[in-house]
């Protein structure tokens, strides 16, 4: 295969992904599994668990970082924008489309949103059931699931699943760092240390130098970057924290209008793909389509410095003897956490009745026994959801 038939492969894929993810970061992680892992075999199990750990430490859009990850493993730096922009775009052309239409008709009540929830359980349980059988063969790493999700159900902090986290490496270097293991991972990154290093460095001047050149300058549009961009760089936990981040900086100070505001927010749950693509609304309502895509940019562009940043060191790190072992009680806490998000938002969110749950135990029988393609499922979820309105 051509360089250029990766990309377009990446693209492809990527879009299709970025047309069907709905369910939010977590769904989405699962989707990705799903396409990435199983289907196309571009990664193993636990190199897909490595990334999407190492994107648990980094603030900002958790889901779109693994995207990019994957796309720089599979093609180097033009493959990470490749498949960041066929994953995004759809949600962003959008919201942006939205932003016209927003007084014209209501559909956030609409039955195929609920349906569209209940896909997300499905995807999602059958993620927690795939990574748990092939991340935790063992009792110890299945306890390590059990605390990991244990903290972060009771103690529902962002901080919380960091620490998770890195208890778990703890646990992980201590218990398993006898255990040899004699699989190859084909995960790599063409990406040097000396590349990481200028992203790295780039990513703190620009969040500690953009509030001055905006003070400096008093001009909306350096304002109105500085603003995406920090919130984009001190984000975690996933777009359901960047929502009230963004309120705080643009309705106080009257650039868009608490009601605006609702309607997108409202919008940004519905659409595929991930919840940062909120900021393509918000810049749109303020300048239109030129101020939703340079929106967008700013919000992102910290999740491209990180992941472009880290990737070239996690890489080398992870081959290590004592990390490989930290990474065993690193994947199993993975697991965990997902089973918390699992609970909650997802199942809280969706399951309300014995019908729901009906439905999303039909959608997941399509995905994991029948093997139906996932885009299949979000469609079967989205017409049961609306059919269940008339019942």
């Amino acid at each position: 295969m051509t360089y250029f038939q990766k990309l377009l492969e990446i693209l492809v894929v990527s879009t299709k992904l970025g047309l069907t993810s709905f369910g939010g970061p977590i769904a989405h992680l699962g989707y990705f599994r799903e396409e990435y892992v199983n289907k196309r075999k571009w990664l193993t199990d636990k190199a897909y668990a490595d990334l999407v750990a190492l994107c648990q430490f980094l603030p900002g859009p958790a889901s779109s970082q693994v995207g990019i990850g994957i796309g720089v493993s599979r093609a180097g730096t033009l493959g990470g924008f490749i498949s960041f922009i066929g994953f995004t775009m759809p949600s962003v052309l959008a919201l942006i489309l939205f932003v016209f239409l927003t007084n014209q008709f209501n559909v956030m009540d609409a039955g195929f949103i609920q349906g569209l929830k209940l896909t997300a359980v499905a995807v999602v349980a059958h993620a927690i059931i795939g990574m748990a059988a092939n991340l935790a063969p063992d009792l110890k790493r299945k306890t390590i699931i059990l605390f990991s999700l244990l903290a972060t159900l009771l103690i529902p902090h962002v901080l919380t699943q960091v620490s998770v986290i890195v208890i778990a490496g703890i646990i992980g270097w201590v218990l398993f760092k006898g255990i040899q293991t004699n699989q190859t991972e084909s995960f790599s990154i063409p990406l040097s240390k000396t590349v990481g290093a200028v992203c790295l460095a780039l990513f703190f001047i620009l969040l500690a130098g953009l509030p001055f050149l905006a003070t400096w300058m008093s001009s909306t549009w350096v304002s109105m970057i500085d603003s995406f961009y920090r919130s984009g760089s001190l984000v975690f936990g996933g777009g359901h924290v960047v929502l009230p981040l963004l309120e705080r900086e643009f309705v106080p100070t009257g650039l868009i209008s608490e009601e605006s505001f609702l309607a997108g927010y409202g919008a940004a749950q519905a659409v595929p793909g991930p919840l940062f693509t909120f900021a393509a609304y918000i810049g749109a309502d303020m300048a239109g389509w030129t101020g939703g895509f340079i929106a967008t940019a700013a919000i992102f562009l910290p999740a491209f410095l990180l992941i472009f940043g880290t990737l070239p060191f996690w890489s080398s790190l992870s081959q290590n003897k004592q990390m490989k072992a930290a990474l065993l009680g690193v994947n199993a806490a993975v697991v965990g956490i997902l089973i918390s998000a699992f609970y909650q938002p997802i199942w809280l969110s969706a399951i309300g009745s014995t019908i729901d749950f009906a439905l999303a135990a039909l959608l997941f029988f399509m995905l994991a026994y029948w093997k139906l393609p996932p885009w299949t499922v979000v469609v079967a979820g989205a017409i049961g959801g609306q059919l269940l309105t008339f019942l």
